[in-house]
């Protein structure tokens, strides 16, 4: 896995550049269907080198990562057999796609969003989704909320801590957001069952 070592390393580079704001988007909308890096790893870098534009960095990767969603769901929709499965096997996750399938009627938008706050692969779920004809407007709301929380909550972070957010964001955000998007879902299915 050299190959993702270098292009971690080249991302990383590509946020002290004029573009960079262009190539988040792209990086975003790519990561939802089929890149292997997470945007944050940009998003971070980018917002430490112009801290005041934390928002529209997160409003970017944002609209990217969840129109990429929408292309990812798409992909799954009407292409499955001959883009989806190939493609989530080239990248290890065509094992996820089996739990997906036997979970997904039990909790529904839940797992959309869990996988879109958390370091869980977004894109087995975008392509799954699709597959498996979740309705596209709970999809779409989903990702927008878990994504945005998500990217907002990293570009937040690091604007207020400012250079000693990155290592701590690389080091333990997995956890982090794994414990904040059970703690949202937990709440949400409290609500609906009092209500």
């Amino acid at each position: 896995m050299g190959w993702l070592k270098s292009l971690y390393h080249w991302t990383l580079l590509q946020a002290e550049k004029p573009r960079a704001l262009g190539l988040l988007f792209a990086v975003s909308f790519a990561e939802s269907s089929f890149f292997p890096i997470p945007p944050d790893t940009l998003l971070a870098p980018i917002v430490l080198a112009r801290r005041a534009w934390w928002w529209l960095a997160a409003s970017i990767c944002t609209l990217g990562s969840v129109l990429g969603g929408i292309f990812g769901y798409l992909i799954g929709k009407f292409a499955f057999n001959a883009i989806g499965v190939p493609l989530l096997a080239l990248l290890g996750k065509e094992d996820s796609l089996v739990a997906f399938e036997q979970t997904f009627n039990a909790y529904g938008w839940q797992l959309i969003f869990l996988a879109g706050f958390t370091p869980i692969p977004y894109k087995v779920f975008t392509i799954a989704s699709g597959a498996f004809d979740i309705a596209l407007m709970v999809f779409i709301v989903a990702s927008v909320v878990s994504r945005g929380g998500r990217f907002f909550l990293v570009a937040g972070i690091v604007a207020i801590l400012g250079p000693i957010a990155k290592p701590l964001i690389e080091k333990y955000f997995g956890w982090f957001t794994l414990l904040a998007g059970l703690i949202i879902v937990a709440g949400a299915l409290a609500y609906t069952a009092l209500h």
